[in-house]
């Protein structure tokens, strides 16, 4: 089976995904990560900061719960990282604004891990994983150009910033998350 195509979204959009419970809105999430609702001039903002646009579906979602940690928290892969041998994991989201320090554009945000970790300037750093900066989830703009859709990229910085495809859009990859759960197996062996 293919687990990259095994995803709960039916045509990939957030109409038909459950976001029951995809939020864990414990205190270091809404204290690091979690904005207030982003207005439209905040977005654009935030946008003319970054040089990208965001993905529609990114707004959307943020419309509803501006950042955070989330309770699904794996993406399978078909290659190894540095995490594991068949998924990358997050963290947490970036929320579109300035105050947090893991928004977009915090102090942890998308500009700092370029200049700061010289991730390379492919797009926005959108999800941070647990290696506390050794990797990032990256929305990747280089095919697709500063107002287009970006794919969805892991990048390891311990592997010369090694670049792995993870999904066509931002929605398909929310909609691909896992619990950490669906990889225990992994951990058994």
């Amino acid at each position: 089976m293919d687990i990259l195509n095994d995803v709960s979204c039916e045509k990939m959009t957030f109409e038909n995904y459950d976001f029951t419970d995809f939020w864990d809105d414990i205190d270091y999430s809404l204290d690091e990560y979690v904005e207030e609702y982003p207005s439209d001039e905040m977005i654009e903002s935030v946008e003319k900061e970054l040089g990208y646009k965001l993905p529609e579906s990114y707004i959307w979602l943020m419309k509803q719960h501006n950042g955070g940690i989330t309770t699904k928290s794996c993406f399978p892969t078909n290659e190894p990282t540095t995490w594991a041998e068949d998924h990358v994991a997050i963290t947490g989201i970036s929320g579109i604004g300035r105050k947090k320090r893991y928004s977009l554009c915090g102090e942890f945000g998308s500009q700092f891990m370029i200049d700061e970790w010289e991730y390379p300037a492919i797009g926005v750093a959108i999800c941070d994983c647990p290696s506390a900066g050794h990797d990032m989830i990256f929305l990747d703009y280089r095919e697709c150009g500063p107002k287009g859709e970006p794919k969805v990229v892991h990048v390891d910085q311990e592997h010369d910033y090694k670049i792995t495809y993870l999904a066509d859009t931002f929605e398909e990859f929310i909609c691909g998350l896992k619990d950490e759960e669906f990889f225990e197996d992994d951990f058994d062996d």
